[in-house]
């Protein structure tokens, strides 16, 4: 944590900023907990500024990039007694009854934002794409890789075309033989994850059509994305990986997943039967 707070950073340094970079100090210090939870993209349209211009602005307070620069702003709007490495709502002094009663309200909601986010022609146009592709490959880093895997495994019990590396490295290979009957899944939080981003132009310049789940609708990834599912949870720069922002993604995967079973049904049912009886001898 820096022992200098962000605003006093930004008030000691704001006469050398160019005219640009006030605007986007300017917007942050009447928007800093909405800007919390903003995407560079966001905070970039927000301020009428290319992100180049957030990157510079970031860079010219002393910070490596954006994230650093919402660490560093998430660290000074704390306010003392929370957690906010956990979330807004819990305070160190809260019992465990409230705990549990606060995390319960965070997924509710998370679940909730999420179903009203839902465009059904936008996710029944992702079903009718994963439906007829020859290959589905799910990507991530991170926390959401596991989520990606987890929605490979899901998918392998009804249909055997579906793949997850678990490399980043072999993840930009699978991407570069990618092809127009093809479809990429990539699951990311911020949609500014750099693989993220890297594997999505990839897909993209092969022609595969990509579907990208992530919290904001516009976003370095949803620039390279056929179709964008928006996850309604909102990630400080603390809480990364935290469960609410997987459950999101888990739901969303999960209605692909029963709508995909139902409009294959024969196929899903006879393969969920094979890859049941497969590993039920597994079982005492």
């Amino acid at each position: 944590m820096r022992a200098i707070s962000i605003f006093s950073t930004i008030h000691s340094k704001y006469n050398n900023l160019t005219n640009t970079e006030k605007k986007v100090a300017d917007y942050v210090l009447d928007n800093t907990k909405k800007v919390v939870y903003m995407s560079i993209t966001d905070l970039a349209d927000a301020c009428g500024v290319g992100e180049s211009s957030i990157f510079r602005f970031c860079k010219s307070l002393s910070y490596k990039g954006y994230q650093d620069f919402k660490i560093a702003l998430a660290h000074s709007i704390a306010v003392e007694n929370e957690v906010p490495q956990l979330t807004d709502q819990i305070l160190m002094d809260d019992s465990l009854d409230q705990v549990a009663s606060k995390v319960l309200s965070t997924n509710i909601i998370a679940l909730n934002e999420t179903f009203n986010l839902i465009n059904i022609d936008t996710i029944d146009k992702a079903i009718t794409h994963l439906i007829h592709a020859e290959r589905i490959l799910f990507f991530g880093v991170g926390s959401s890789l596991v989520t990606a895997m987890e929605a490979k495994i899901k998918f392998m019990r009804i249909t055997n075309k579906t793949e997850c590396s678990m490399d980043s490295h072999i993840q930009m290979m699978s991407a570069a033989l990618m092809t127009p009957q093809d479809v990429a899944v990539i699951i990311s939080y911020s949609g500014s994850t750099k693989d993220s981003i890297e594997v999505a132009q990839k897909a993209k310049e092969r022609g595969a059509t990509v579907i990208s789940i992530t919290r904001f609708e516009k976003s370095p990834l949803t620039s390279y994305s056929d179709i964008t599912l928006l996850c309604g949870v909102n990630e400080g720069p603390l809480q990364g990986g935290s469960l609410s922002a997987k459950i999101s993604q888990l739901y969303l995967l999960d209605v692909l997943y029963v709508e995909y079973f139902k409009r294959t049904k024969q196929e899903s049912i006879t393969n969920k039967e094979s890859t049941s009886q497969s590993v039920s001898v597994k079982l005492l």
